[in-house]
């Protein structure tokens, strides 16, 4: 193993990192030495300490200097691109000509991480073969509806980029579905239950009908009348509709299909009474929208069997279904009546609060939907149970925001210092190391000057300790001072810290974290006016939502 030959390694793949990630890191240049040399695995704290080295020379350059120093040493790591991963959905049985597809979420609250997939999936299907996206909102439960949901389903659907061609609410289409449910108990294939719940359920078990089951159509639709005149209480009386008895899934013996609510709907107020249940509205209204083709979670394997039925009743085609599997999101908060009644007692500052998993949420930290789009894309529909990562959804994030990112210095709980130098210095640095046309931060400072440094970066720093400031030069570190000695480079060979730093003409700026807490600081005053996404170096991606007399306000996206 020649010592020059993995010297010029080391320097190549840090060079190589630098420029893809802004700050090289020794971990991934440490892993293509390994491989290059396997010889010298058994050297590796030795090799580290050197690759180590390396690294603090390389993060003082700027990112043109890493480009022109590997164009000449190495020209061909610069011609490797990042390949993206193809992205692509299996085919849909019958999609040939044209598709109609929905999602159909119940307005109970605005929508959440766990409804994009079903909301994009559908989406990516009718771009792919042409056809009509329709949002129906399932509102047949007046206990679980937030009337606010009306209006920011369709504005979350909005952001998510989804173009819909038909909404519809369920709530208006009452009298359709007590027309298909008449038809169905004139058929034979339906009765009006009586019996109290449990007493029906325990029948059901133990595979026995229930006395009303087979009584003649005229009486089934007496009751049903009665139902909707106000003879029955809630609770007194349910339409069910009939399966087999014996069937070996207990889920599939006659299943309810409407009830009777006395609560007022907050759309149609006390106009119904009779309401139907979730399997019967989505048959009835799956068909009469010319549904194609559903996707839905497997936890539906049983609803579809059900609503089957009232497919094979009526003669209708049956759509195509795919279940795709479970996805869990850990450490997220996706229960809407949990959030509200964490709202209204002041927990949490709105549906936008950054512990929450709201789309809302999501675009206040500058979460793209792209980045959903293309991880829904990615998943695909497979039946196979799968745990959402938020590693990779902030990966493909910082795809698409890390490009017409600006960077900027960020100090978290800043230390104040005084300039000490014979001459007024000068830093200069791209506002975007791959974009010049962006411009560049430029500062004067003259002797005296305040500087500030992060808390975090100075606890262990003694006095007499010699420091970089990127961009700048190389100090003294005194207790409140910090003392100019030089610009040179070679300094790095020392493997002396590397600081970020902010001067007197810098900013306040806060970041409200996912965690709910808020990081304080100072930012560049080259920042000023930005908004939206920007990225503090060292720190992460930043959305910054707005300014006024105290300075900036922004919300932390990723690193």
């Amino acid at each position: 193993m020649s010592m020059s030959r993995l010297e010029e390694s080391i320097r190549k793949y840090a060079l190589q990192n630098a420029i893809q990630h802004g700050e090289a890191v020794a971990g991934p240049v440490l892993g293509r030495i390994m491989a290059e040399f396997p010889e010298a695995r058994g050297r590796s704290k030795e090799i580290k300490l050197h690759v180590e080295e390396v690294l603090t020379e390389v993060n003082a350059l700027s990112t043109e200097e890493c480009r022109a120093e590997l164009e000449n040493s190495a020209p061909e790591l610069l011609e490797k691109k990042k390949k993206e991963k193809r992205i692509g959905l299996p085919e849909l049985p019958g999609g040939e000509g044209g598709v109609v597809m929905r999602f159909a979420p119940g307005p109970s609250g605005p929508l959440h991480i766990g409804h994009t997939r079903a909301a994009v999936l559908n989406d990516e299907y009718v771009r792919k073969y042409g056809g009509r996206y329709i949002l129906r909102l399932e509102d047949t439960n007046p206990a679980k509806i937030d009337p606010e949901a009306y209006d920011t389903i369709p504005q979350d659907m909005e952001w998510l980029g989804i173009e819909v061609h038909e909404t519809y609410r369920q709530s208006e289409r009452f009298p359709l579905y007590y027309e298909e449910a008449k038809k169905l108990l004139e058929h034979g294939h339906g009765y009006v239950c009586t019996c109290p719940a449990e007493e029906w359920r325990e029948l059901k078990v133990h595979k026995r009908p229930c006395p009303h089951r087979e009584e003649e159509p005229t009486q089934q639709l007496e009751r049903w009348e009665k139902m909707h005149s106000g003879d029955y209480g809630e609770g007194e009386a349910a339409m069910v509709v009939k399966t087999r008895l014996d069937d070996p899934n207990p889920a599939l013996r006659d299943f309810a299909s409407f009830r009777i609510v006395d609560a007022p709907h907050p759309l149609t107020g006390s106009k119904y009474r009779v309401y139907p249940l979730y399997n019967f509205s989505v048959a009835v209204d799956d068909h009469h929208m010319g549904m194609t083709h559903v996707l839905r979670g497997k936890d539906h394997l049983n609803n579809t069997l059900r609503q089957e039925y009232i497919y094979r009743y009526n003669g209708w085609d049956i759509p195509h279904f795919n279940h795709y599997g479970w996805v869990s999101i850990e450490d997220t908060l996706l229960k809407t009546s949990t959030i509200k009644e964490g709202i209204q007692g002041g927990e949490y500052t709105g549906w936008d609060d950054m512990r929450l998993g709201t789309l809302k949420a999501m675009a206040r930290r500058g979460i793209r939907p792209e980045a959903f789009r293309r991880y829904w894309a990615e998943v695909g529909i497979k039946p196979v149970d799968i745990k959402f990562s938020w590693e990779t959804l902030y990966s493909y994030n910082k795809d698409i925001v890390d490009p017409s990112s600006p960077r900027f210095f960020f100090v978290a709980e800043p230390r104040k210092f005084i300039l000490e130098s014979s001459e007024t210095l000068s830093s200069r640095a791209p506002k975007h190391p791959d974009r010049p046309e962006m411009g560049y931060r430029e500062e004067k400072l003259a002797p005296g000057e305040e500087l500030f440094l992060a808390s975090s970066d100075i606890e262990e720093l003694q006095e007499g300790t010699l420091i970089r400031l990127k961009d700048l030069g190389n100090f003294t570190f005194a207790k409140e001072r910090l003392t100019y000695e030089n610009n040179d480079l070679g300094v790095l060979k020392q493997r002396v810290k590397i600081l970020h730093w902010v001067s007197s003409s810098s900013i306040p700026c806060d970041v409200c974290l996912p965690s709910g807490e808020r990081d304080s600081g100072l930012v560049e005053e080259a920042c000023r006016g930005s908004t939206g996404i920007v990225q503090f170096e060292r720190y992460g991606f930043v959305n910054i939502l707005g300014w006024d007399e105290e300075g900036a306000h922004g919300a932390y996206a990723h690193r």
